[in-house]
């Protein structure tokens, strides 16, 4: 029932964000769009019954430009960090999710950046292009290195583009650990539980001295910093 009231208040969410999203097309804004955002997720998560015990925010230099690197348990793991995180974040994932009316217009207007996970030419275009933005503009950008959700709830192999990504702007990297999101919501599953999230920040990951010939290396540091955090025996 909450979950289906939580899919009510979003197609009225979206309604609403009819005209601001006109509004900031005309302005060429695009923080009201992510305040929004922000808000309508925390209400949301107010609605599932959700809570939440966050550590480790306080890392997190709000000026400066990151790479988030989380791992992926669920549906709910990105729009819960695009809330969380204390920046006006910017987001790599698949370009099917712009094909939702309104929100996937309004997600392009701010800067989030579309993937073709069928080719490789598609995926270098969409990390060149996220470079630009984060080279220009200063955004700080999520990634989930494992490319998709996981089926089992263990961790699984990192792809490689989210480290082209740090070594092209050498901005850090900071791995985040969620836990409880896939016993919440799995893969397959329409409906939330309600239940308890654990998100940590962990320290950042610093890329000087790295390049595309030692990007093993550096995946490795990131995917234990994420591990480090994970309980309950999982498995690597």
């Amino acid at each position: 029932m909450r979950t289906l009231i939580f899919f009510v208040l979003l197609i009225i969410l979206a309604i609403l964000l009819i005209p601001l999203l006109l509004f900031c097309i005309l302005t060429r804004l695009s923080q009201p769009i992510i305040f929004f955002g922000k808000a309508a997720i925390r209400f949301g998560q107010k609605i599932l019954g959700v809570e939440l015990d966050i550590r480790g925010a306080e890392k997190i230099e709000k000026e400066s430009t990151y790479v988030f690197m989380a791992n992926h348990m669920s549906f709910i793991d990105g729009p819960l960090l695009f809330m969380l995180i204390p920046q006006f974040i910017r987001v790599l994932l698949k370009k099917e999710a712009f094909r939702i009316p309104i929100i996937g217009l309004a997600m392009r207007h701010v800067g989030f950046v579309p993937v073709d996970r069928k080719g490789l030419k598609g995926g270098k275009q969409s990390i060149e292009k996220a470079s630009r933005l984060m080279k220009e503009k200063s955004y700080s950008f999520l990634i989930f290195p494992e490319g998709t959700r996981s089926r089992d709830g263990l961790l699984q192999p990192f792809k490689r583009g989210g480290f082209f990504l740090a070594v092209n702007t050498q901005a850090p990297i900071l791995p985040i650990t969620i836990r409880g999101t896939f016993e919440l919501m799995p893969r397959g599953s329409f409906f939330v539980k309600r239940g308890k999230i654990k998100v940590v920040f962990q320290e950042p990951v610093q890329v000087e001295g790295f390049d595309q010939s030692n990007i093993p290396e550096l995946s490795s540091r990131v995917r234990s910093a994420i591990q480090s955090g994970l309980i309950n025996g999982e498995k690597e």
